[in-house]
């Protein structure tokens, strides 16, 4: 009999092995010649050299599959020990287990599937895998932001990319920072609460935890990416109406050659003051003939929030305001 420890690192013990360690029990009964133990993040396997490789090559794409859809299913767990005996390479490893639905950007938490809901969500999805600059322009509840952050944290999972970096410009609709209570991250988190909102949505607390404090995902606000370059990432600038020329200028020319970015913005929002024209309205028309760059326009259609968003955003439109 040997032993091998495997450490369960950077996921959630219980979306994992699922409660009172099903997960686990069901790998152990299609195992009764060995010995499997889970305790806290560490699992002890003791058997014949032969069946710890299976196992072990079990628990690598069971972790490989949390990973890529933040959760585990008992018909999961049971695809993968029912896999296990068929080599595809010769090497041992276990054939991955499609999803069901190709459509689907992230399996989130609590159950929930993100997938673009509308034609224009999906053209931003098509967009954002063709092209490395995306410009998403559309009035609120049209999914835009939210869609965009599922494409990174779609491309975070299946390992494209080593960080998402969101960001947006810290610009009052009426309001004065200076004047809000805290120090400069407790004004600014208020303004990029929709992106943890999101984020919260499609990556397990312990690991969204991880990610910040590692800086694999990094919120901030726009100024604070002058003078970077930003390689190997995907970048989010959200409320991209609310940039000046410069801010826009400065954050098109923090692309690394190994970026992607999307730019999220509605032309009826502009906050900026005295009639300051919009970095993303004069950006569209400077751009708008570059090859390589794409831009998706979304309308009240792809209204995803209450009904009555729909019909607000129509009447406004008709009043010209």
């Amino acid at each position: 009999m040997v032993e091998k420890v495997i450490t369960l690192d950077n996921v959630s013990l219980i979306d994992f092995l699922g409660v009172e360690n099903h997960t686990i029990k069901e790998v152990a009964a299609a195992f009764p010649m060995s010995k499997i133990i889970s305790r806290g993040n560490e699992i002890r396997i003791k058997g014949t050299t032969p069946e710890i490789s299976r196992i072990s090559d079990i628990l690598d794409s069971l972790m490989d599959h949390y990973q890529k859809y933040g959760k585990i299913t008992q018909e999961n767990v049971q695809n993968y020990i029912n896999h296990s005996g068929h080599l595809i390479n010769g090497n041992g490893t276990v054939p991955p287990v499609p999803p069901n639905d190709d459509e689907v950007l992230v399996y989130g938490t609590r159950g929930i599937v993100v997938r673009a809901r509308t034609e224009n969500q999906k053209r931003l999805v098509e967009a954002a895998e063709k092209y490395d600059l995306v410009f998403a322009i559309g009035p609120a509840g049209t999914g835009k932001t939210y869609t965009a952050v599922a494409v990174a944290v779609r491309a975070l999972k299946n390992k494209e990319v080593k960080k998402i970096i969101i960001t947006r410009p810290a610009v009052e609709a009426g309001e004065n920072l200076g004047f809000l209570p805290g120090d400069l991250k407790e004004k600014i988190d208020p303004y990029l609460r929709p992106i943890y909102d999101a984020l919260d949505d499609m990556i397990p607390a312990e690991k969204l935890k991880f990610y910040t404090e590692n800086r694999i995902i990094e919120i901030a606000p726009l100024a604070y990416m002058r003078g970077r370059t930003l390689n190997n990432a995907f970048i989010l600038l959200d409320e991209a109406q609310n940039t000046t020329s410069m801010q826009m200028k400065m954050f098109l020319t923090r692309m690394g050659p190994t970026s992607k970015a999307i730019i999220t913005g509605d032309r009826s929002q502009i906050d900026l003051p005295n009639r300051q024209k919009s970095g993303l309205v004069e950006s569209v028309e400077i751009l708008k003939n570059i090859k390589g760059i794409a831009f998706v326009e979304l309308d009240g259609s792809d209204v995803v929030r209450h009904r009555l968003v729909r019909e607000i955003i129509s009447a406004y439109d008709e009043a010209g305001k």
